[in-house]
């Protein structure tokens, strides 16, 4: 498969674990040139500003479902930009290290499904992700994105553990 993927996503969170995910990618991954119509696409999604809040307008005590406030809204959005613009720098700054042609796509929504649905838009033909190895419990309250994606993405998925990046292989006799 290696030389014929025209299109491979690395959804990026901020994460340790996503930005590792994205450097395996870049050290493992070998997609088309731009020229022959591959892509590597560097996907991040946004929580929608009521999720990042935890919060929506009809919880307000003195407020109801009809009560706005938009200065709030506005400055959630606005901090929710930043924040995008920094993670997607930070990963552009390890794609440039690369050397890699990289585009970034950014959309609002839940993670698991917004992943699946751009692979799915852009006909992926890999989706490589990280794991954050949740416990239990945690999983069971947040669920575990990429075990969503890999059962839901219309493409391979490789779901790269932290202990995979930087880590070479010992040469043949060596323990």
């Amino acid at each position: 498969m290696t030389g014929t993927l025209k299109c491979v996503v690395v959804p990026v969170d901020g994460s340790e674990e996503s930005m590792n995910a994205l450097k395996w990618a870049l050290e493992n991954v070998t997609v088309l040139s731009p020229e022959d119509g591959g892509s590597f696409v560097v996907l991040h999604v946004q929580s929608p500003p009521s999720i990042a809040v935890g919060i929506n307008p009809g919880s307000i005590p003195f407020g109801g479902p009809s009560m706005e406030v938009p200065a709030f809204a506005a400055a959630v959005e606005a901090h929710q930009k930043r924040i995008t613009e920094a993670i997607i720098n930070h990963a552009l700054e390890i794609v440039s290290e690369k050397n890699v042609n990289a585009k970034t796509h950014v959309v609002i929504g839940d993670p698991k499904e917004k992943i699946c649905e751009v692979v799915d838009e852009m006909h992926a033909d890999l989706l490589v992700m990280g794991n954050r190895a949740f416990g239990p419990i945690k999983r069971m309250f947040l669920g575990s994105v990429s075990k969503y994606c890999s059962n839901h993405a219309s493409c391979p998925v490789v779901i790269v553990k932290n202990n995979q990046v930087d880590e070479a292989l010992p040469a043949y006799g060596e323990k």
